[in-house]
């Protein structure tokens, strides 16, 4: 379930009204976390990255800087935290998982070399260095 103020901000976001200077790490991170509330992770990855490609568009930013693995890599990182954590709203999920907001988090996950490419630019690639944690759900679905 999503809180009040996590639906206005997804309705903020999809409407312009944040400004680029204004979403950071921090909202990148609630942006995923209002889109897993309410979609399985594959739906979620599809509406955030249609979202914030729109949003690049629309604030004149070069498509170029949406990146598909960073994007990807946080939607399942968000949705192994919501998992594992029942919450009503994201101020009290990031309270309780205060390690994403460390932006540097993917680096345990991937290279340098390999996250910052072209190729995981364009494209999802796999981590190099250590697979990022499935949740149980799709542990449950690997079991099957």
């Amino acid at each position: 379930d999503l809180s009040e103020q996590d639906l206005a901000f997804r309705a903020a976001f999809e409407t312009f009204v944040i400004e680029p200077a204004g979403f950071d790490h921090r909202a990148h991170v609630r942006l995923a976390y209002a889109y897993l509330a309410g979609s399985e992770v594959e739906q979620a990855f599809q509406d955030m990255r249609g979202s914030l490609l729109a949003f690049l568009t629309h604030n004149n930013v070069p498509a170029s800087k949406f990146h598909e693995t960073l994007t990807r890599a946080w939607i399942l990182a968000v949705h192994h935290f919501m998992d594992r954590s029942s919450t009503s709203s994201f101020d009290d999920f990031i309270v309780r998982n205060p390690a994403l907001l460390d932006s540097k988090i993917m680096l345990t996950h991937y290279s340098a070399g390999l996250l910052f490419s072209e190729n995981a630019r364009g494209q999802f690639v796999e981590p190099d260095l250590e697979a990022i944690p499935k949740s149980r759900t799709q542990e449950q679905r690997a079991a099957t």
